[in-house]
């Protein structure tokens, strides 16, 4: 297999995307878990522009993957020799045995932003990349706008890789940096560099302002780039870069390069979602090969084919990047649908049992009502489990009373929540405060269910969504609230619907609630 290099810009170019702030806890452990992966090269920031980087490249020399981080900067500044420019000799002060140093390729830009003669441009290019591999470093040049600055002068772009390979720059990066060149644009004018540069290792960092950015890096692998650059799930400066998590699995699995660690291939879609957690930010459901949507079948005449023959609507087999199949029960999919999920929970249950039928009927009533199950794994588990009367009675509710009060005194919430439950003969009442009456009606229940399910304690809420079902209705309209549930371990989402908003969010909590008890085992009252 042709090895691929891979190098991750999420701690980079990554946190330079809008709402993306990582502290340097953060960043080890997303360097730590790409590590693991085997992905070949981690720039991990700038330490010359920023003095936090400076500190995380102390630590990171502590982790078996160091050697494979790199270090970002500029080219020397305009009238300063290389070795007296503080952010070249940060670079060195690092201690990465890889560096990267960016110049420009177009002569607009050096001459309109740098200001300075095309010649100066090219000095400071060369000059820099030499003082670093004095240094005896790995040298890798960024040529910045080079698409563009090929096409507006073909000839000094390309004497700006010249000026960087003189010099023994160890890579030539072609980066797209407005992420406004077409597929077939990269793959034309990376083929025409490798031909230029034979021998040369050539890299490609692209970004995504036209949603192009991993077809662009196909496009300029095929033609001869041996270097990549993106950030691991693709956010970054504006719309983003080339998204690694997408970029991999099609360079691995599809194309036979070799750009990770084989064996750490299923873990890629658990990679993803860590550093998406890490983020704050979301990995959209239909994200390519690791969202929870990528292999989720709906239409009825698709999950009766994937019944009868695995993979009849999949292009790959969704173990090999660690991601599941999913059968999605709507009154849309069908008897099958309903049925791979009924046989996940009771695999007893035949193709052509009845109990199918009552399910399906049960979750047509009910999605005419306004619910979805779609996004709602484990409340349509707990539809199963009540449609066939095979569910432990947890406890009973008695009566739940939410008041919100205002005005209200400084130091108070303002909202107030009694629940009365019984589980079995015993009573168990609890009143709590909360941000919210969802809040506080969330901690009266678990007052109440603690005593006889101490585990519940290690259950917590989230995220919370609330959707307008029929918004013609205006302020009596329905309501979807969705809510997220994790015990540490596992991850849930159970749903509720209503006109009130307080009615729907409870049904979704108690959901959450018994999807946990079951999940743990509990079969009985108070057990």
């Amino acid at each position: 297999m042709k090895t691929i290099e891979i190098c991750d810009v999420t701690l980079r170019d990554g946190a330079q995307g809008e709402g993306i702030s990582f502290s340097e806890e953060d960043k080890l452990g997303i360097a730590t878990v790409l590590a693991r992966l085997g992905v070949g090269m981690i720039e991990a920031g700038a330490p010359g522009m920023n003095a936090r980087d400076a500190s995380l490249f102390e630590k990171l020399a502590s982790l078996p993957c160091f050697p494979a981080v790199s270090a970002f900067g500029q080219t020397r500044r305009a009238g300063m020799k290389a070795g007296e420019d503080p952010a070249l000799r940060a670079l060195l002060d690092s201690g990465a045995r890889s560096l990267t140093v960016y110049g420009k390729s177009h002569p607009l830009h050096a001459e309109k932003i740098l200001r300075v003669t095309r010649e100066e441009n090219l000095s400071m290019i060369r000059e820099s990349v030499a003082f670093l591999k004095k240094a005896g470093r790995r040298v890798l040049f960024d040529a910045e706008h080079f698409f563009d600055g090929y096409k507006a002068d073909p000839a000094y772009a390309l004497a700006s890789l010249e000026a960087a390979a003189e010099a023994g720059a160890d890579v030539l990066v072609l980066c797209d940096t407005n992420g406004g060149n077409f597929p077939g644009e990269i793959g034309k004018t990376v083929g025409a560099v490798c031909a230029a540069f034979p021998g040369k290792s050539i890299g490609i960092h692209c970004h995504n302002d036209m949603g192009l950015a991993v077809a662009c890096t196909l496009v300029a692998v095929k033609a001869g780039a041996v270097h990549v650059q993106g950030s691991f799930t693709g956010f970054g400066e504006r719309c983003g870069n080339t998204s690694l998590c997408q970029l991999i699995p099609s360079l691995q699995l599809k194309l036979g390069y070799a750009c990770i660690l084989p064996e750490e291939m299923p873990r890629l879609a658990l990679a993803a979602r860590y550093v998406a957690d890490v983020s704050n930010t979301t990995l959209p459901s239909n994200t390519p090969y690791v969202g929870e949507s990528a292999f989720a079948h709906k239409a009825g005449t698709h999950v009766d084919a994937m019944l009868k023959l695995p993979g009849a609507y999949e292009h790959i087999d969704p173990e090999a990047v660690g991601n599941e199949r999913r059968a999605i029960a709507s009154e849309l999919a069908g008897r099958a649908a309903v049925y791979e999920k009924i046989r996940r929970v009771f695999p007893e249950i035949e193709r052509r049992s009845p109990e199918v039928d009552l399910v399906l009927g049960e979750i047509k009533r009910l999605e005419r009502n306004g619910w979805q199950y779609e996004s709602a794994e484990a409340s349509l588990e707990l539809l199963i489990r009540r449609s066939l009367n095979r569910i432990p009675r947890f406890y009973r509710l008695e009566f739940f009373d939410v008041t919100d009060n205002y005005p209200f005194s400084e130091g108070t919430t303002g909202c107030l929540a009694t629940v009365k439950i019984f589980v079995g003969e015993k009573a168990a009442l609890e009143s709590a405060e909360g941000d919210g009456p969802v809040h506080a009606l969330d901690m009266a229940l678990r007052k109440c269910l603690t005593s006889f399910y101490p585990a519940i304690t290690g259950v917590r809420l989230v995220d919370y969504k609330v959707r307008v079902i029929t918004p013609n209705e205006a302020t009596a309209a329905r309501v979807r609230v969705l809510m997220n549930s994790t015990d540490g371990v596992r991850t849930w989402t159970t749903v509720g619907t209503s006109r009130d908003i307080i009615r729907a969010s409870w049904k979704a909590l108690v959901d959450s609630m018994e999807y946990f008890l079951i999940g743990r085992g509990i079969s009985g009252p108070g057990e």
